[in-house]
């Protein structure tokens, strides 16, 4: 990248209204990536002067959620609520320029305003009747009203920027009015604190959903007011779910945490999201770093995404094959211990994790598979019918007195079994099927002298010895 073009630099701006979902994860991700693509800076900031709506639970919930997927911020998390000086200072320096000014019109004025506009099929829209204008008288100040403060928005021409996920933009400045930029009581509005914050920030590139498309004509024009650089913006479409209606909590649009609850790994998440609207030719699966080499917004879609549930679980399982075995089971012991089972000594977590990671979907299940290691399980009535007959519990006998002597390596155990047959006359299945629900409570699992290996000596003795 040439010197002379500048540090690029992203941000990360949510509210802490509600939960870190995943199309507002989506934009971390990709206003991250850009930013490390380009060597870059991404900055995490809290837009958090909703104050009646934000939460420190919201707050906490997003900056876990960050921590969990591995998105780190090179600055910040910067919250607004802490920017309230600045922000008035800037309104301040505005009013003395003359490009905001105070508007005493009462909500009730407005209100009637709005509804003769209505009326008359006309957009509704602030008439400017505070405007200050040369040769203009405007009207006397009513006492003991505070004013709000309006920005002096253009009145001719157009805004317009090459988004770079929806290509030209033109927003004509008539159809934009002197919005506020501060209540009666002082606060500063949304779109003003964010045309600060990014101006003072340094923000080279806004990576946001496109729902904030109405904004940024608003935004721009603050920006030029105050003689600041304008970012250059991208807006990614919306997600929808998987019947391609707006995605809902049925859908996904849950907290990002709750997928670390469902037994996502993180890795599965990100790789997921880089591939919600955005791709490189046909490629399915890559990790971080891989995306972040590859990385633009040209290859962005302007058209909504779509969440696809069998996919990420595709991608979950993918990943979890290549996991390593120790992190395996630690989630696994922490996922038992939410119930109560401790998982800290034999069988070893991650041995059993090696057992089952090919077979399952997530780390639920994979620590389900785990459970009847450490609690002896009660298998059904109708599986102890089928399964442990007579013939059956006689080979278990034989096999559990070979295997009282036996060191409990998988090719030991595995001759122990052959013996048996053997000395039994039956086939693997008679023998295997009925120790596996013996011993986990199931007539399925892996290979049978691998599953005894984990298992160990004594428990596997233990519970042959409760057989009737």
């Amino acid at each position: 990248m040439s010197s002379s073009l500048p540090v690029v630099r992203t941000r990360f701006a949510p509210s802490p209204t509600g939960y870190l979902h995943i199309g507002g994860a989506r934009t971390a991700l990709f206003a991250w990536a850009y930013a490390r693509r380009h060597g870059g800076q991404f900055i995490l900031r809290i837009e958090d002067t909703d104050v009646a709506r934000s939460t420190p639970e919201a707050v906490q919930g997003i900056l876990d959620g960050m921590q969990w997927l591995g998105l780190a911020h090179d600055e910040g998390p910067f919250y607004q609520m802490q920017r309230m000086e600045r922000y008035k200072e800037v309104i301040q320096q505005m009013l003395a320029a003359g490009t905001a000014y105070q508007c005493y019109m009462a909500k009730e004025e407005l209100d009637d305003l709005r509804a003769a506009q209505e009326a008359r099929k006309e957009k509704p829209r602030y008439d400017g009747r505070w405007r200050p204008e040369p040769g203009k008288t405007l009207p006397p100040i009513p006492p003991g009203h505070n004013p709000v403060v309006r920005f002096r928005n253009p009145t001719t021409g157009v805004v317009a920027w090459d988004d770079q996920v929806k290509g030209r933009i033109e927003i004509a400045n008539a159809e934009l009015d002197d919005f506020i930029i501060a209540r009666a009581d002082g606060t500063p509005t949304y779109n003003f604190c964010v045309v600060v914050d990014d101006r003072d920030m340094g923000i080279t590139h806004v990576i946001r959903g496109d729902d904030h498309v109405n904004n940024t004509p608003r935004q721009i024009n603050l920006l030029q007011a105050l003689g600041a650089p304008v970012p250059r913006y991208g807006h990614l479409s919306m997600i929808l779910g998987d019947d391609g209606t707006k995605l809902s909590k049925r859908h996904g649009a849950v907290s990002v945490m709750q997928y670390d609850e469902n037994g996502y790994l993180p890795e599965a998440v990100l790789n997921y999201l880089g591939r919600l609207g955005w791709s490189h030719g046909n490629e399915e699966v890559f990790l971080m770093a891989q995306f972040v080499e590859w990385f633009d917004l040209d290859h962005i879609t302007s058209s909504a995404a779509q969440f696809n549930t069998e996919k990420l679980n595709w991608l979950n399982a993918h990943y979890l094959k290549l996991a390593d075995d120790a992190r395996l089971g630690a989630e696994i012991r922490r996922r038992l211990s939410r119930e109560g089972v401790t998982a800290t000594d034999c069988p070893d977590a991650a041995a059993i994790a090696a057992l089952y990671k090919d077979r399952v979907q997530n780390l639920n299940e994979l620590a389900d598979c785990a459970h009847p290691f450490y609690i002896a399980p009660h298998a059904s009535a109708e599986l102890v019918a089928q399964h442990l007959t007579d013939a059956a519990q006689a080979a278990l006998a034989d096999l559990r007195s070979r295997l009282a002597r036996a060191d409990f390596l998988p090719e030991v155990l595995g001759k122990a079994l052959k013996e048996t047959l053997v000395a039994t006359g039956l086939k693997m299945p008679q023998v295997a099927i009925p120790l596996r629900v013996a011993l986990l409570g199931q007539p399925q699992s892996p290979a049978i002298d691998r599953v005894l290996a984990v298992l160990g000596r004594d428990r596997t003795l233990e519970r042959l010895d409760r057989l009737p």
